[in-house]
Order: structure tokens, then C-alpha cells, then sequence
């Protein structure tokens, strides 16, 4: 099975929505707040990866290698 591309700006609800197991892999990349009830559902609404990434000082190449080992690759941001 080939890895699936994830658009970290979509909002973490959405994107967990699509693929719940991103609830996982976001708490093992240092989003531990991410499984407290009711966050998904208030902040996960607006937040996206990359926002929460820079209010928690999480780095984004961390990010990106735990979510390869969960199967999922991070789509670039062209800027």
C-alpha cells in the first residue's frame, strides 16, 4: 500500500475525520492534547498541524517521520 498525501492546512477535525488514525500518529509526534476529550471537537476545528506544530515547538521533519511510519506523507506547501 502506497502512502496517502495529507494537506496540513486542512483543520486537524477534518483531517482526523477523513483518517482517524491521524489522531494517533498526531499524539506520537507530540500533540498529546489532541486525545483529551473535547479537543478534537473545539480546537481541532481551527487548528491545523502546522499552526499547532508552532504554538507546541513541535518540528515539522519530526512530524513528518512519524506520520511516514503511520502512512502518510505530508504535502508541501508551495510558496
Amino acid at each position: 500500500m502506497g502512502s496517502i498525501e495529507i494537506d496540513i492546512g486542512r483543520s486537524v477535525y477534518e483531517l482526523c475525520g477523513e483518517y482517524p488514525e491521524i489522531k494517533e500518529a498526531m499524539r506520537q509526534s507530540g500533540f498529546t492534547d489532541i486525545v483529551k476529550p473535547g479537543m478534537l471537537e473545539t480546537a481541532g476545528r481551527f487548528m491545523t498541524i502546522r499552526k499547532g506544530a508552532a504554538m507546541k515547538k513541535i518540528d515539522m521533519e519530526n512530524i513528518k517521520k512519524v506520520f511516514s511510519e503511520y502512512g502518510f506523507t505530508i504535502k508541501e506547501e508551495i510558496k
